[in-house]
């Protein structure tokens, strides 16, 4: 069971190496494909976090043959798949469980399913998957029910509502291959029409696609599986399915977002870090923009990059936008940056409405932010940080957190940890190895 807090020690220069692992949002939905085909599938480089250790308890409970042949590396075989089994404490608890949707409506043409959980970062429907499907010919069907908890979650019930929604969704024959218009760049949505096209021997167009790297490697994986895809990397994706799709083995690209996390912690940190892993190609305009803005950083290879102290930041204005923008995922930790940066700051997230809400913990810690509405806040900098006990709401405000904590002076003590393990393993391992002063736990550090 994982603590419940992180004591940080702030101030202490941050020197060495740090690998980045595997990426979360590509490992998601890709074990999730693995129901279209009843061959074995083989995934490598997964990283060993809580959303993707759950996603395959989930396709386990149901039916799936899991085995693991190494410790990052797994077989998934799904001979059989029974949804009456389904472990639905799984889907509460977790927003990427969404993405079992499209693979089991391909493979059973049925689905039932309780709204996914995840990270309280405002409203997150699921609209756009739903009208894909019925734009492809499925009957989707909604009511209310009780909210599933198990007996290890009954104390987190309080942050829930005690109604939540069934989602029914069938096709009668099979999905029709059609033209589908996304009323939004939604990831997973694209992803699981993706999927749900997979098994349909007739053309699919996709538009108003997400073309982010996790999609584009969603897609790479069911051409490798059989599936015709062309478009990839655009908002225009064309798929000619087949009914039997073949197994295939994978090896999962690092996390460009937790590589983004590095970069900008050593920007913000006292000593000088080389990041490893970093998938360069897909982080243009993030790099552009901390250069223009006055971040120190040497890009070595198109795999590592050096980072180090700022002191002259300008940052001006943060944008989040769908890729190839700044990713929303990474807004939270340029928001701390800015807190170090030279001026006033302009950070904008039009994506949803409680990616700020950990302003309000940087304010607490003597940020001086006046958050204007729920996208937009202004930040004036530079100002001295100091430690105190936060809770992040979601998973990137507590890394956000984490890099606050460590460039302020005195303890912080974040709390709720079990979001920020959804997406990042053994981080304060990790970071021990390059200096910082972090402990999970209870107990003070050493002075």
């Amino acid at each position: 069971m994982t603590s419940d807090k992180f004591i940080i020690e702030g101030g202490s220069p941050l020197k060495g190496e740090i690998d980045v692992k595997g990426s979360k949002n590509s490992a998601t939905p890709i074990i999730a494909s693995t129901l279209l085909t009843s061959e074995p599938c083989v995934i490598d480089n997964l990283p060993l976090i809580e959303d993707v250790l759950k996603m395959i308890k989930l396709v386990s409970s149901l039916g799936a043959k899991v085995t693991w042949l190494g410790e990052r590396k797994v077989k998934i075989e799904a001979k059989e798949i029974d949804l009456s089994k389904m472990d639905n404490s799984l889907v509460s608890r977790m927003r990427s469980s969404v993405l079992i949707l499209g693979p089991l409506l391909a493979r059973l043409k049925s689905v039932e399913i309780n709204h996914p959980g995840g990270c309280l970062i405002g409203t997150r429907s699921i609209d756009a998957h739903l009208d894909a499907f019925v734009e492809m010919g499925a009957d989707v069907e909604i009511s209310q029910v009780g909210a599933y908890f198990d007996k290890e979650k009954e104390k987190e019930q309080s942050a829930y509502s005690d109604k939540t929604n069934l989602y029914k969704i069938r096709v009668k024959d099979e999905l029709a291959g059609q033209e589908i218009v996304l009323n939004e760049f939604s990831v997973t949505g694209t992803e699981n029409a993706l999927m749900a096209a997979a098994l349909t021997p007739k053309k699919t167009v996709i538009k108003i696609a997400a073309c982010e790297p996790h999609v584009q490697e969603l897609a790479s994986f069911l051409s490798k599986m059989g599936v015709k895809i062309d478009g990839i990397g655009s908002h225009t994706i064309t798929i000619q399915g087949k009914k039997d799709l073949k197994g295939a083995d994978h090896f999962i690209s690092y996390d460009y977002v937790e590589a983004g996390t590095y970069i900008l912690m050593a920007l913000a940190s006292p000593g000088k870090v080389k990041i490893n892993n970093v998938p360069v190609k897909y982080l243009d305009l993030f790099f552009k923009k901390i250069r223009s803005s006055g971040g120190k950083f040497e890009i070595l290879s198109d795999s590592s990059v050096m980072a180090e102290k700022s002191d002259d930041l300008k940052i001006k204005k943060i944008q989040a936008l769908p890729y190839p923008g700044i990713p929303t995922d990474l807004q939270s930790i340029f928001g701390v940056l800015a807190t170090q940066a030279q001026g006033l700051t302009l950070i904008h997230d039009p994506l949803y409405d409680g990616r700020l809400k950990y302003l309000e913990e940087l304010n607490k810690m003597g940020a001086e932010i006046v958050i204007c509405d729920p996208h937009r806040a202004v930040i004036n900098g530079p100002t001295e940080l100091h430690g105190t006990e936060l809770g992040p709401l979601d998973l990137r405000s507590g890394a956000a957190l984490i890099v606050a904590g460590l460039i302020a002076q005195g303890i912080t003590v974040i709390k709720n940890i079990s979001q920020v393990d959804r997406g990042y393993e053994k981080i304060e391992e990790r970071l021990q190895k390059i200096g910082a002063k972090i402990k999970r736990g209870n107990t003070e550090l050493r002075k």
